[in-house]
């Protein structure tokens, strides 16, 4: 185990525009899960229903009735 370790690590430590890529990537990852979460998946239920009652409530209904 220690033997793929150090392969991995030595691998990471000499790449030069493999960080770069992975910079990238990580900013993309970053503008999906952060961004696009927001902008497609708003929470409803903390603006339409004031109690943990009502949400509950809602989403029974709304599994049921599907």
């Amino acid at each position: 185990m220690l033997r793929v370790y150090e392969f991995y690590r030595q691998g990471f430590a000499s790449m030069t525009v493999g960080r770069t890529l992975w910079l990238v990537i990580a900013i993309k990852v970053a503008i999906i899960f952060l961004v696009l979460k927001l902008w497609l998946f708003p929470n409803y239920l903390n603006t339409e229903y004031d109690s943990d009652a009502e949400r509950s409530g809602a989403v029974r209904s709304s599994l049921i009735h599907k």
